[in-house]
């Protein structure tokens, strides 16, 4: 369902401003090589190593106006896909820039972030409504990633129960655990809501109300926790699924300013994309996550939302929220 291009303009000014607040540095933690790991299904296969070696270090999207704001690698096909906050519908990218509905749904507001989940055949959607206009929404679709059929569509905001008449929502990534149950964060509520098996939806965690504070990116940890960036702050949470009121700040060297999109790396670092700062950034840790150095850094021209793990290299998507004519690019970046 298209929205106007004018919100576009809102949404892309959220995500310069949002940021700008400046955190004093910390030391930087001691971090080894030997970093914690991301989830053992993160290593990639010999053929998918040499199947990202094949691809395109840039793709130019044939068109522009679906400003893909996620953008993922579904490597059971080989194939990027990304959402679109202006059409809501989930694109496969060609090599050749060229375009085909993965997933058309009229319910599909605005697909944000998106996460492939291979093991179950399912391509989950964070679907929110324009940021910063009117109440918004927050709602996961749940498809086939095979044929791109509905399997589920959930009111995530629905489980918050009472809550002020001008509560405003904002569905913005999505990720899933290894027994099936998915996460998805709430920029405006400050929630992290979770979706079991039966697709029965509840509030994970709700974060007390601090300044600066809108969660973002989130990825899964096989040991039991989410990492979780705050766009606002540049702060990454670390949040225990079985004790989510045991949510800490991982110590940083510096702030992640602009964080946005998370996805753990093939080497086991988590790669934080910022969408300010012209840099992506991979972390390692030796501590469980309770602190965090960085590991080597990506420049890019610029702005990028989200990162998509592909093989053993990263891309990113620029999606120019300000610039509806221009063409969306996803593009492999280089660390130093």
């Amino acid at each position: 369902m298209s929205i106007r291009y004018s919100l576009l303009t809102v949404a892309g000014a959220f995500l310069l401003t949002a940021c700008e607040s400046e955190m004093p540095e910390t030391p930087a933690p001691e971090a080894s090589p030997a970093a914690d790991a991301a989830p053992a299904e993160a290593e990639p296969a010999a053929a998918e190593q040499a199947a990202s070696a094949e691809m395109p270090a840039r793709i130019v999207a044939e068109r522009g106006g679906f400003v893909p704001e996620g953008v993922e690698y579904d490597q059971a096909n080989g194939r990027f896909l990304t959402g679109s906050i202006a059409e809501g519908t989930v694109f496969e990218i060609h090599a050749d820039g060229s375009m085909t509905a993965a997933v058309s749904d009229p319910e599909l507001m605005a697909s944000v972030g998106i996460e492939v989940d291979e093991p179950r055949d399912r391509l989950l959607v964070a679907n929110s409504g324009a940021f910063g206009q009117g109440q918004g929404q927050a709602k996961l679709g749940v498809f086939s990633l095979t044929t791109g059929e509905r399997i589920a569509m959930v009111d995530l905001a629905a489980t918050l129960g009472d809550v002020p008449e001008d509560a405003a929502f904002f569905a913005n990534d999505v990720t899933v655990a290894d027994d099936g149950t998915v996460y998805a964060t709430d920029t405006r509520m400050n929630v992290i809501y979770q979706v079991d098996g039966d697709y029965a939806a509840s509030v994970m965690h709700r974060f007390e109300p601090m300044e600066g504070l809108a969660l973002n990116g989130l990825v899964h940890h096989s040991d039991g926790y989410l990492l979780v960036a705050s766009l606002g702050n540049g702060a990454i949470y670390k949040v225990p699924v079985d004790d989510p009121s045991a949510a800490s700040e991982v110590t940083l060297p510096e702030p992640m300013a602009g964080a946005d999109g998370l996805v753990w790396a093939a080497d086991g670092h988590l790669v934080v994309v910022s969408n300010s700062s012209g840099m992506v950034t991979a972390l390692q840790s030796d501590d469980g996550w309770a602190s965090a150095g960085i590991a080597a850094v990506a420049p890019y021209e610029g702005q990028a939302t989200t990162g998509a793990s592909a093989g053993g290299d990263i891309y990113i998507v620029h999606p120019f929220f300000n610039d509806p004519d221009a063409l969306p690019i996803i593009e492999r970046v280089t660390f130093q």
